[in-house]
């Protein structure tokens, strides 16, 4: 039994939610973890396509949620309490909660480094619609990335950003980190070793609310999605514009295949997965979806895409060959974010 399996029978011992059959069937296929913004992080069983648990992280409204490489420890970002809660996967307990500060949101995970973006701001919630005045002068205040080590539970570093850092995706090299930032409507790129600001790539000229990114599988192209704009926009390496690609309402989450031919966008308003061709940009298909999917993952095997919704209380499982739904995961509790053990490219990871 390899060594994630352990870590899956272990917390089937430790609660009693997650069946004891998990741990030889996730050997095979891998697990699925979910965050809850009203609920703890559920666990599927990639080989059955259901919910075998549910992991207690002592903690209020997670949302954005992380795994280290190896697999062993969990991270989430818990707007209720303003910190993290490190989890050691072998026991399905939280090992530390580490303050963060307001409104923490977005992780990335490094290795064992965790970086969470997070909002000093006075309330969370979606943007005004566009040309709305602002209800305050929120939006004028920076937004920060900490990182914490996994290991220890330390704070290395609080990075202070621009207003409303969102999405964070890492240079290939893992030199720099690229950074939305909503509000600003710019991309910062940040030395990951100091935190220093390297530079800003303003987009406000091609539209508003950058939020999701992604580097593509041979290093050479990133994507953001333009939240407010139903617009991705496609870099090059060193972040000048190539192209604009049109998509539907208030697209988010976005994700390259492994093979990087396809690239997959979340487009909430809309209830759609889009699948674009990276060859010419055109649109492959629209995927219907449900209510408030931002987020998704491919299966480690590739084979299909589960994706979070978090107002329809599900995940929607979707072929990955046909593009078409095949199966619905109910119950869950307004899932935010998803990710896998084996790891697998995704809208997080």
């Amino acid at each position: 039994m390899n060594t994630h399996c352990q870590a899956l029978h272990l917390i089937a011992a430790g609660l009693l939610a997650v069946g004891c059959h998990l741990a030889a069937n996730a050997e095979g296929a891998g697990v699925a973890y979910v965050s809850n913004q009203q609920g703890g992080v559920s666990v599927i069983d990639l080989s059955t396509m259901a919910v075998k648990g549910t992991i207690d992280i002592s903690a209020h409204g997670p949302r954005g949620i992380g795994l280290s490489d190896d697999g062993s420890r969990l991270v989430t970002a818990n707007m209720g309490d303003g910190n993290v809660s490190i989890i050691d996967t072998a026991s399905g307990k939280v090992e530390r909660q580490v303050a963060i500060g307001r409104n923490p949101e977005f992780v990335r995970v490094l290795g064992q480094l965790a970086y969470i973006t997070y909002e000093p701001r006075s309330g969370g919630g979606a943007p005004p619609p566009a040309g709305a005045a602002p209800d305050n002068d929120d939006d004028a205040v920076p937004g920060h990335i900490a990182i914490v080590d996994l290991a220890s539970g330390k704070t290395l570093r609080d990075i202070v950003g621009k207003p409303q850092t969102e999405g964070v995706e890492f240079s290939g090299d893992g030199s720099q980190l690229i950074v939305t930032n909503e509000s600003d409507n710019s991309l910062s790129v940040l030395d990951n070793a100091t935190g220093k600001l390297v530079r800003t790539v303003p987009v406000a000229a091609y539209g508003q609310r950058p939020r999701g990114i992604k580097r593509s599988p041979d290093g050479h192209t990133y994507v953001v999605t333009l939240e407010l704009s139903g617009k991705l926009l496609v870099l090059n390496e060193q972040l000048d514009l190539v192209r604009q690609v049109p998509t539907a309402k208030t697209p988010y989450g976005v994700a390259f295949d492994r093979s990087g031919s396809r690239v997959f966008v979340a487009a909430n308003k809309d209830k759609l997965l889009q699948v674009f061709d990276t060859a010419t940009w055109t649109k492959v298909k629209d995927i219907p979806t449900a209510d408030r999917c931002w987020h998704f993952s491919f299966t480690p095997d590739d084979r299909q895409i589960l994706l979070a919704c978090g107002k329809s209380d599900a995940v929607l499982v979707i072929d990955a060959g046909t593009l078409a739904v095949t199966g619905r995961i109910a119950g869950l509790n307004m899932p935010w974010g998803i990710v896998t053990f084996p790891r697998s490219m995704g809208s997080i990871d």
